[in-house]
């Protein structure tokens, strides 16, 4: 080819977009061989080749005198692969080995040919019946599984102590595990491994062999057969009895293949190896925290013992500041004694600035005064000053200090006032208030208008009586003496209480003070009831001359009173014209005057039983 023709040759191809990066699951015969290898450390794959490759040289022994031996009445009892002459290949023998199996034995052991060969054959038992039965069961999925799962020639038995010593962990449970493999429903049975298996691969493998799913069923020994039964409910009772031996049976099976895991799992020198690990990482961690809380107790320690050192350091400091502090108060005591003693030598020295023994004597006095009420600095200005001016000031100190006292004096005379005052009023308010009949009247009042479930009940019922009632000073209810009251109410007798006592006393008192003041002539017949005056400033107004004065409700007395309730007693509500009957009892007193008191007599008791509630 020229080098014109490779030109024409070679085309250019234009990418529309760039490469993209995508995630590609793994599938296909190829990534299952690779993934049994890495799993399992076998290729499943091969081994079917290979499985394959050797069914075609699979020669079938051809045991004569062991097939005469046999009874074909005892055809359970056999071994039906010995039959077939596959003792060695067993369950891992093909379809196609059994079909090939049982036509070599047809082609040599059939009754024709055998009577072709001048043999004598006996119809009745000749083993011929033998070959016929193994392969009936060994050719139908259904039956071999089931006489696979009674082979004669497995080992059920568990590996002992002296096994595990003599030949090993590894060896020993790797070949047993590797027999009852077969036994698993689930395909790609994970091996035991070796002394060298991650923690993980140990793990799964356990995990596995723990949830072990075994397809091994034991109908091949059942003692009776479902279908000799003559009618239906004897074959009923057969398969009951069947499955009731299938199912303790398979429970065997199951408790043995625990026992074989938790054999395994106790003796794993893996297993020993990572409980040891996890066991050195839960030591670790707890040296750790240890060491972290001992660090921290330590770091505890230094910083308390900074801290004592400090408030050691900070006490001493303080203690040497008093002391430097008493030390110079020390020094101006004695540097102020020391100016006084100048002051009264001076003064000494100059008789006072007196001039009579009178003078003297006041300024004698009045020396001392200055020394008590001047400071250290005062006294030194005043020393100076009296040093250059003399008498004159000596004269003004004497008058400054004696304004000082008597302002010194007024002062603590008004404060002992006040705080007079101030007792006065404290003790004027600890003092309990006494409770009035219009104080008490107003109380029920409060009770009724404010019931159980008001927030803050008997504050407000305090507020009430602050607000509406009349007091003398400033002293004012709280709650606590409202409820107090209420329940000293609620547990007296309204019937003969001192508060309903003292309210008709106290209104009888005022009737009979109300007969002896003079009073102008009324005509109660110029007056009518629906007239009634009012009072302006206290006083009645002026009528036609006369002066019109409101008619006063008469009030109870004690007598009356009891009269009532005996009268109330005695005539119940069934009682025709009761309050007629009443009326009769008592003397000077209307049917609306009994029917009046009774109605307030009944709000008395509801206050009562509603002050009874709330102090519930």
């Amino acid at each position: 080819m020229t080098e014109g023709e490779a030109s024409n040759n070679c085309r250019v191809v234009a990418i529309p977009w760039p490469f993209l990066k995508r995630k590609v699951e793994c599938a296909g015969a190829a990534f299952l061989r690779y993934y049994s290898i890495k799993c399992h450390g076998e290729d499943t794959s091969l081994e079917t080749s290979a499985s394959n490759d050797k069914a075609e040289e699979v020669v079938f022994e051809d045991d004569v005198e062991y097939l005469r031996s046999l009874d074909p009445k005892e055809w359970k009892k056999q071994d039906h692969y010995a039959v077939l002459g596959m003792k060695d290949l067993r369950f891992q023998a093909t379809d196609d080995d059994i079909k090939r199996a049982y036509r070599q034995k047809v082609l040599k052991h059939h009754p024709d040919k055998r009577k072709a060969q001048g043999e004598e054959i006996r119809s009745d038992d000749d083993y011929f019946t033998c070959i016929t039965k193994a392969y009936e069961i060994l050719g139908t999925p259904k039956n071999r599984r089931s006489f696979d799962s009674v082979d004669p020639t497995f080992d059920d038995s568990v590996p002992t102590t002296a096994d595990i010593k003599k030949d090993g962990f590894f060896k020993t449970f790797g070949k047993y595990f590797e027999t009852n493999a077969r036994w698993s429903e689930k395909r790609n049975v994970p091996l035991l491994g070796d002394k060298n298996s991650s923690r993980e691969f140990v793990e799964k493998f356990y995990a596995f062999w723990y949830e072990f799913d075994s397809w091994r069923e034991f109908s091949y020994m059942d003692e009776e057969e479902k279908e000799k039964g003559s009618d239906r409910e004897e074959r009923r009772w057969i398969e009951k009895q069947n499955k009731a031996a299938r199912a303790k049976l398979k429970k065997e099976e199951m408790a043995r293949i625990r026992s074989l895991v938790d054999l395994a799992y106790a003796n794993d020198p893996r297993i020993q190896k990572f409980k040891q690990e996890d066991k050195d990482k839960k030591l670790a961690a707890k040296r750790a925290r240890q060491d972290a809380v001992q660090a921290k107790k330590a770091e505890e320690e230094r910083l308390l013992k900074e801290a004592q050192l400090a408030k050691q350091k900070a006490e001493e400091a303080e203690k040497a500041k008093i002391e430097a502090a008493r030390a110079e108060r020390e020094q101006q005591k004695k540097n102020l004694r020391k100016e006084r003693k100048s002051l009264r030598d001076l003064c000494k020295a100059n008789n006072y600035y007196a001039q009579n023994e009178e003078e003297t004597v006041n300024h004698m006095a009045a020396v001392e005064k200055i020394c008590e009420l001047m400071k250290l600095n005062e006294l030194q200005d005043f020393i100076k000053d009296l040093e250059a001016n003399g008498s004159e000031a000596f004269i003004k100190a004497m008058k400054e200090t004696e304004e000082k006292l008597e302002a010194e004096r007024v002062a603590l005379f008004e404060n002992k006032k006040v705080e007079e005052q101030k007792t006065k009023k404290n003790a004027a308010l600890k003092a309990p208030i006494e409770w009035s009949v219009e104080m008490t009247q107003l109380l029920i009042k409060a009770v009724n208008l404010f019931p159980a479930g008001t927030n803050q009940r008997w504050d407000v019922v305090a507020n009430f009586l602050n607000q509406h009632g009349t007091f003398t000073d400033e002293r004012r209810f709280n709650a606590k003496e409202v409820l107090n009251k209420a329940k000293d109410l609620q547990s007296s007798d309204f019937s003969k209480s001192s508060l309903k006592k003292a309210a008709n006393e106290e209104a009888f008192d005022q009737f009979e003070k109300d007969k002896k003041k003079p009073t102008s002539v009324i005509d109660d017949n110029s007056i009518s009831k629906n007239e009634a005056p009012k009072l302006v400033n206290g006083v009645a107004p002026k009528v036609n001359g006369d002066v019109k004065v409101p008619k006063e409700e008469k009030a109870w007395t004690k007598t009356e009173q009891e009269l009532l309730e005996q009268a109330i007693k005695t005539f119940p509500v069934s009682t025709p014209d009761r309050w007629d009957k009443i009326a009769d009892c008592i003397p000077n007193r209307s049917k609306k005057d009994c029917m009046k008191r009774y109605k307030e007599l009944v709000e008395l008791v509801k206050a009562k039983k509603q002050a009874a509630n709330l102090a519930k």
